[in-house]
């Protein structure tokens, strides 16, 4: 009886985050990458509500609030790492007082759940500059900015893979002012 009252909880702030958003099941469906039946019955409790952390995460990232909200959450094992890219950019969502349901519409419908994955964290901000690009241009960032980003994701990815930054900086440094020529900054 117990497990009813919690699922209850929880499909109602879904409910009332639909209601006071006014997201239609089918955007939120696409946002969390579930089928629009799947929400129907969450919300209407003729299935339990999701216990499974991904579905959970991606939810509370739609709502803009910690996945541990949900009492069906079960914090993961493994650490939690955050990017501060990810961070960077959610800050600016922020900033330009955009909600996550508005940043997440400005998107292709198909594109929607990677960019919920991005944002949860379970995905690193793209290395690809058209991509990062499109991210940043709904955000209203000028390319300076977004050049900025996409300078420090490659140096992420490059020091992840290996190498040391400092023993070649001037690879580095040349490598990027090549860059900024290309894309005209």
């Amino acid at each position: 009886m117990k497990h009813e009252t919690k699922a209850k909880k929880s499909s109602q702030k879904v409910a009332e985050f639909l209601e006071t958003n006014s997201l239609h099941k089918k955007d939120f469906a696409e946002m969390i990458g579930v089928t629009l039946s799947y929400v129907y019955n969450l919300i209407d409790e003729s299935i339990p509500f999701s216990t499974r952390s991904t579905t959970l995460e991606r939810i509370a990232t739609v709502m803009n609030i910690e996945p541990e909200e949900f009492e069906e959450y079960k914090i993961p094992q493994e650490p939690i790492l955050k990017d501060d890219t990810i961070e960077l950019l959610k800050s600016m969502i922020k900033e330009k007082n955009m909600s996550i349901v508005t940043f997440l519409k400005a998107f292709p419908r198909k594109k929607r759940v990677e960019i919920v994955d991005m944002l949860r964290g379970a995905y690193p901000v793209p290395i690809d500059f058209k991509e990062l690009t499109m991210i940043g241009q709904i955000i209203d960032l000028d390319k300076n900015d977004i050049y900025n980003i996409w300078e420090e994701r490659m140096k992420q990815v490059l020091e992840t893979n290996g190498m040391n930054l400092n023993n070649n900086a001037a690879l580095i440094n040349s490598m990027f002012e090549c860059a900024k020529k290309y894309i005209d900054i």
